[in-house]
């Protein structure tokens, strides 16, 4: 065997092994499902944020809910706070890094809002400020992170946590979950 396929093969199997355990938090992945459903029952829209391949997931939700997941179907509201490079280098030069997600949630969140924050250590400040921002609005909070879940945790109204602390793992979850949620917000 070469070192390649040994390389492969283990990577598999952390990657099995993890998602053998995600049956955990299907209780709460329903939950979450149903808040996006009443979330867009009662005319409010998603908000997803995330940095790196977080920022690349918050954008592909994004994608499904508003276009489809398999479903035919109307289009949903659900916006990537991650894709206006004017918004995220203006605010990122006027106020920092750390407020690039927050000022848009300033701006764009309401009430029956439900914010997603995207981080697999819980702990992205700019995702950690544009919750707490999200929270002084009265939105939903939604943290869909791994470990130990960060500060995330003590902030969101519903939590995600992938049981794993491995950020590959972690990220693979997050878009199973991504589409699980894409999943549930279609069904009848």
């Amino acid at each position: 065997m070469t070192h390649q396929t040994e390389f492969l093969l283990s990577e598999l199997q952390a990657h099995t092994d993890m998602f053998a355990q995600l049956q955990s938090i299907f209780p709460q992945v329903k939950v979450v499902a149903e808040e996006l459903r009443a979330t867009i029952k009662r005319g409010g829209k998603i908000l997803i944020m995330g940095n790196g391949g977080s920022a690349a997931d918050s954008q592909h939700i994004a994608a499904e809910i508003v276009g489809r997941y398999k479903k035919e179907r109307r289009g949903l509201p659900a916006i990537a706070l991650t894709t206006d490079t004017s918004i995220l280098t203006s605010v990122g030069n006027d106020y920092g890094y750390d407020y690039i997600f927050a000022r848009q949630i300033e701006a764009l969140c309401r009430p029956d809002d439900l914010v997603i924050g995207i981080t697999t250590s819980g702990n992205s400040k700019n995702v950690v400020n544009a919750i707490i921002e999200a929270n002084s609005i009265g939105a939903t909070t939604v943290g869909l992170t791994g470990g130990t879940g960060g500060k995330l945790m003590e902030l969101c109204k519903f939590n995600l946590v992938m049981p794993s602390n491995d950020t590959p793992r972690i990220q693979e979850a997050h878009i199973f979950i991504g589409h699980s949620l894409c999943g549930l917000l279609e069904a009848d």
